[in-house]
């Protein structure tokens, strides 16, 4: 994997197009989370004080090639001016007079943001002459949006190849943490995944089973797995069509030398609603009306000694139902002893994936990991040991 940086790139002067990704939560038309602007602050900060002018593009929502007013870049724009505490200008249009008019107002140091790039049905056919367009509103192309790297679209992968291409500030961190994790780890490597479905994670349980030495599968997946070897799991989310793949994985990681963990004890409960009766049970003793909504004490004891001996962790998805408590108490365990190690110097984790992020917060230790990605399908990807588009671009 090589791509090139900002290190040592001259800018000055220069129209500088940053491809961001400014697709920020929006609840009752107010952005309710500004971590991914908070994230791109420092390249925009490094470009503008090196004396370019900095163009940001970014798509917002599914517009599907139409101009929508409620999925305009206008609000990201002007949260972009607070948190920079710097005036932010804004063009109606990411193309054509409107954009190009912004720029031409624009000195060095000025910072403008362009209109959705999905309001052009070009923009996710990864059209030429839209990526050309693109191309001619600047001088140095600047990719920042690792969470949209695995779109080929035309301001992530079609203008990279038309304008000499770097990786952002965050594009970097997010490549460098990824591949410390993964491509070349201190061993020995503990991946966990979560998550409702095998069938959703086929692809990314394949790539690890010969990448990582200890592979922990919790959230209902563990539950096909464990039904897959004869397990009785009760009325348990489990995934009947997959008991074979499941199988098949679990004969791979042999053959690979990978440890897989599951569950040696579960949290059921008769119903799924906030704090229903719960009974703690070995994983082969749920009664039959019963489901498992999260992995017991005893199971979670043994991962947390199983993090003595790893030195990096990859995680990606809860171990139970963590949105509905109590079924957060095993995730939240194990991120304090993750965070704990992390913090001593004994541990590099990594994590990522929109459930982790959120579950990491829940138990307050979002901080403490080493890394933690904002990208859910490019994380994913990733992960599974897919080639990005538009990372591929920057090589």
């Amino acid at each position: 994997m090589t791509f090139k940086t900002l290190d040592g790139l001259d800018v000055a002067g220069k129209r500088v197009l940053l491809r961001a990704d400014l697709n920020v939560p929006v609840r009752d038309g107010k952005i309710s989370d500004l971590t991914r602007i908070e994230r791109l602050c420092p390249t925009i900060r490094e470009l503008s004080q090196k004396g370019a002018r900095v163009i940001v593009c970014s798509h917002f929502d599914r517009p599907k090639g139409k101009r929508v007013p409620e999925m305009s870049l206008a609000p990201m724009a002007a949260a972009l001016a607070e948190v920079l505490g710097r005036k932010v200008a804004f063009a109606d249009d990411c193309i054509g007079a409107p954009a190009e008019q912004v720029i031409a107002a624009m000195a060095p140091g000025d910072i403008a943001v362009l209109e959705n790039t999905r309001y052009h049905a070009a923009e996710e056919k990864n059209d030429p002459a839209f990526s050309a367009e693109l191309a001619k509103l600047c001088d140095i192309f600047v990719n920042d949006a690792f969470s949209a790297a695995h779109r080929a679209h035309a301001s992530t992968e079609g203008v990279a190849h038309l304008r000499p291409a770097y990786a952002g500030r965050l594009m970097q961190a997010e490549l460098e943490a990824l591949g410390a994790a993964l491509l070349h780890p201190q061993r020995p490597v503990m991946a966990i995944v979560g998550g409702a479905k095998v069938s959703t994670k086929l692809d990314l349980l394949g790539n690890l089973v010969g990448r990582v030495d200890v592979l922990v599968i919790g959230g209902a997946m563990a539950n096909t797995f464990l039904a897959a070897q004869g397990v009785q799991v009760g009325k348990s989310l489990q995934e009947g069509e997959m008991h074979a793949t499941a199988l098949e994985i679990l004969g791979k990681a042999n053959e690979a030398g990978c440890e897989i963990v599951l569950p040696v004890d579960a949290v059921v409960a008769t119903e799924f609603k906030p704090n229903p009766a719960t009974q703690t049970v070995p994983v082969g003793s749920v009664p039959a009306d019963a489901m498992i909504l999260d992995v017991g004490p005893a199971s979670v004891a043994a991962l947390i000694a199983k993090l003595a001996a790893v030195k990096t962790l990859v995680w990606n998805g809860p171990l139970g139902a963590f949105e509905t408590p109590p079924f957060d108490t095993a995730t939240v365990a194990l991120a304090k002893a993750v965070a704990q190690a992390t913090q001593a110097g004994a541990l590099r984790s990594v994590a990522g994936g929109g459930d982790t992020v959120s579950a990491l917060r829940n138990a307050g230790v979002a901080e403490q990991m080493t890394y933690v990605s904002s990208a859910g399908g490019a994380f994913l990807e990733w992960m599974e040991g897919k080639t990005l588009p538009g990372v591929a671009a920057l090589g």
